[in-house]
Formats: structure tokens, C-alpha cells, sequence
């Protein structure tokens, strides 16, 4: 379908968004056009200021707000530093309420196939936070996709010498589920992690 360019050079933004595909786009388009204009103008004056006043936080990279990390600023409880793949897991991890230590944003997943190789990781300002915070405990705290799965092995090796107890998050079979609905590699991944009983 030939929509005028100004619309179709809109859809075309929106399908950006991850997750997003035209059926979509075309939908949110289609319901900006009953926004009023004032409402427009407003919609992108915050994306045209959001990565300015959310900078992220020089020390752990996660989101800032006005120049504050209210997550390197808090006490800690314990000497733990959670490593993230972005600044979205960190209120992920936040909402469970149960976990009062450090996060630090890895700048990227390894995916060889995508450019992103190992020594692009900047270890160096991990082991800084590591010595700075007299840290006991790594977490990794990633997706169980292939490429946090190589993430995390490869930061398991690089501080496997450093005296630190090194964990990953557990994943397993979600509350309330049926074995016989779960697939072989969750029930599998919950097998190898389970606990004493």
C-alpha cells in the first residue's frame, strides 16, 4: 500500500522499536494522527531530551537521573557487584526487592557473528570496582541466550583466580508450571541447577 511519504517515513521510525513489526507500525501511526498537536509536540520534546537527562552513571552505567545514581549512591548490604547486559535488568532485579549490592553494566553481550568479541569488554573498570568495593561476590547476571551464556563463561574464567565466589542466576521451571509444558532446555537447565531439598 503507497501511503503519502510523510506517513510511511513515520511508520518506518516506529518499526525501530524492538518487537515491532508493520501491521504495528502502521497502527501507532495511524493513532498519532488523532493525537492532538499539542500532545505531538510534547511526545517529542521528551524523545528529543530522553538521553540527555538519563545519562548513564560513569562509575556503573546505569540510568541516571538529573546526574544522580541513587544505585551507587545507597548503602550496600554486603559486598556483592551484579553484572547486567543493560540498564533495563537493573529494575528487573530491583522489583524482586531482594538484592541491596552493586550493579555494573557490561557494555555489550560477546556475539562474535555481531562484532562483539571478548576484548571489547572493559574488565578494567570491573576489577577497579572490584578492588574500590572490596568485593566478595560476581553475579552474572544474564539472559540464558548464547550469547550470555559466552559472556558469562568468559568473565567466569577471566576472575576465577581472584578469590571471588562467582554465581550466575538460576533458571529453572517458573512457579506454578507443569513439566510436561516446559521445554527440554528450561527443564534441563533446572535439573543441572537444583538445590538440596
Amino acid at each position: 500500500m503507497q501511503y503519502p511519504e510523510e506517513l510511511s517515513q513515520l511508520i518506518k521510525q516506529i518499526k525501530k522499536l524492538s518487537g515491532v513489526g508493520t501491521r504495528t507500525a502502521e497502527r501507532f501511526a495511524f493513532e498519532f494522527l488523532t493525537w492532538t498537536n499539542e500532545e505531538l509536540v510534547a511526545l517529542g520534546a521528551t524523545l528529543a531530551h530522553v538521553k540527555e537527562k538519563l545519562p548513564p552513571c560513569p562509575t556503573c552505567g546505569c540510568m541516571t537521573d538529573a546526574g544522580r545514581c541513587t544505585y551507587c549512591e545507597r548503602s550496600k548490604d554486603g559486598a556483592s557487584l551484579c553484572l547486567i547486559a543493560s540498564q533495563r535488568d537493573v529494575f528487573a532485579i530491583e522489583e524482586t526487592k531482594t538484592y541491596r549490592g552493586l550493579y555494573h553494566v557490561v557494555e555489550h553481550l560477546v556475539s562474535p557473528l555481531d562484532g562483539r568479541h571478548p576484548h571489547q569488554i572493559r574488565l578494567d573498570k570491573i576489577e577497579a570496582r572490584i578492588k574500590t568495593h572490596a568485593i566478595q561476590e560476581l553475579i552474572l547476571a544474564f539472559d540464558a541466550t548464547l550469547e550470555g551464556d559466552t559472556t558469562a563463561l568468559f568473565l567466569k574464567q577471566h576472575f576465577v583466580n581472584q578469590g571471588l565466589a562467582i554465581t550466575r542466576l538460576a533458571f529453572g521451571l517458573p512457579m506454578g508450571s507443569s513439566l510436561e509444558h516446559i521445554d527440554g532446555s528450561t527443564l534441563a537447565r533446572a535439573l543441572q541447577g537444583r538445590l538440596a531439598f
